[in-house]
């Protein structure tokens, strides 16, 4: 077998440590006892995380590609799977918190083992197509996993009464004017949207296609803090007729009154760096599509459109990093803070684009097979890795849900 060219095979054995590295890197301040806790079915434990993406490139990578290849161990097919049913079958979502063993330290030498036969993979054939195609696939998919990590242990450690902080050195952003909410006329007519080449994409950008954009405003910031906090000192969740019916009957099974993680007080809120105050020109934070939707009705405006957005930020440079020190970007004279704040939530829909085409095989089960009752996002996040923030990056989630970095600008109706 003739040697992978060296400029290729070290470029992707570098991106792999790297990414596997920092996925590391999330969990130093972790003791093992945090990484089991499961606080609610669509949250997985840190210990999951770790073990999953290691278990992708194991089952989509090494077992096809690399010769005589030895699974670590055959029962963490099962355990670490998570939805490839053409894969196999997988333990339950709701009881991976229940997954005692194998322990942190098994888990970490689970991804040592992998690894190691990863990066003699990388060496010989680093050059091939296929090898390279599903290794940055397992890549980005590691990376959407730190984002994951993230969130959920977040969430896990809101729910403890000891209010810890998953990374305590993390700075307070300075609390600042907001430029004055104002909108600007958006794209209109037939154009362009989605990508096909240019770097790596997930399927569910593609293909690049026509979408017909009718005339509309959008708003040149991201709604704050203090300016929804108002609507709930106006009674904003108590008014039904400004709540779609399924949101207002969310709101009354669970009994909202303000963002997951605000304080009563709507002072405090929990964050990544512990129970702090709320930055009021912050980006809100933490709201359902359904609670983004009723301030949009109370403000007498609605939520954009995926591909309002995407017009929109597809001139803009992207900002944010993963864990990026202030969380968010004060919005400068001419800011838009389109990218690495919030994940923004649309009034789109989460479906396939006119002639989608999911990846061939099991991995075909990544995007597609979710295009149905979830509604589009789109930005990224504080916590999104910064290559990842794009403007036809595409996610998705429920309409109910809140434990994500979720937030929302405004669009209108028609040009002024």
């Amino acid at each position: 077998m003739l040697s992978a060219r060296p400029e290729l095979t070290d470029l992707l054995s570098d991106r792999y440590q790297s990414v596997r590295g920092l996925t590391l890197s999330l969990i130093a301040d972790l003791q093992p006892e945090d990484t089991v806790v499961q606080s609610m079915p669509d949250v997985s434990p840190t210990k999951w995380h770790l073990a999953h993406v290691t278990w992708f490139f194991e089952r989509f990578v090494l077992e096809p590609h690399l010769e005589n290849y030895t699974r670590y161990d055959d029962q963490y097919h099962y355990l670490f799977n998570s939805y490839y049913y053409t894969a196999g079958t997988m333990h339950a979502r709701p009881k991976r918190g229940l997954l005692s063993r194998p322990t942190l330290a098994g888990v970490l030498d689970y991804r040592s083992y992998v690894d190691a036969a990863m990066l003699q993979l990388l060496q010989t054939r680093g050059d091939d197509e296929k090898v390279g195609q599903v290794t940055t696939l397992g890549l980005n998919h590691e990376q959407q996993h730190q984002e994951l990590l993230l969130t959920d242990i977040k969430h896990v450690f809101s729910c403890n009464p000891l209010q810890p902080a998953v990374r305590a050195s993390l700075p307070v952003p300075a609390d600042a004017p907001p430029s004055t909410y104002s909108y600007s006329d958006g794209a209109s007519g037939i154009h362009r949207v989605g990508m096909d080449g240019g770097g790596f994409r997930f399927d569910n950008e593609t293909p690049r296609h026509d979408a017909l954009l009718h005339a509309h405003q959008i708003g040149n910031r991201l709604v704050t803090n203090a300016e929804y906090r108002e609507f709930i000192k106006d009674g904003g969740y108590s008014t039904s007729e400004l709540w779609l019916s399924d949101g207002w009957a969310v709101l009354q099974e669970h009994g909202w009154q303000r963002p997951l993680y605000w304080d009563e007080s709507l002072e405090t809120e929990f964050t990544l760096g512990g129970t702090r105050e709320i930055v009021d020109s912050a980006p809100v934070c933490h709201v359902s599509y359904y609670e983004a939707d009723a301030f949009a009705r109370w403000a007498g405006a609605r939520l954009p459109t995926e591909f309002e957005w995407e017009l929109a930020a597809s001139e803009k440079a992207v900002a944010g990093n993963l864990l990026d020190a202030g969380f968010w970007h004060p919005v400068p004279d001419g800011g838009s803070q389109l990218f690495g704040d919030v994940w923004e939530w649309t009034s789109s829909s989460y479906a396939p684009y006119p002639g989608f085409r999911p990846l061939a095989g099991s991995l075909g089960e990544y995007n597609g097979k979710f295009m149905c009752n979830q509604m589009t996002v789109r930005g990224g996040s504080c916590v999104t890795s910064a290559d990842h923030v794009r403007a036809s990056y595409r996610s998705f989630f429920y309409p109910d849900a809140r434990w994500q970095f979720l937030g929302f600008r405004l669009a209108k109706d028609g040009n002024e």
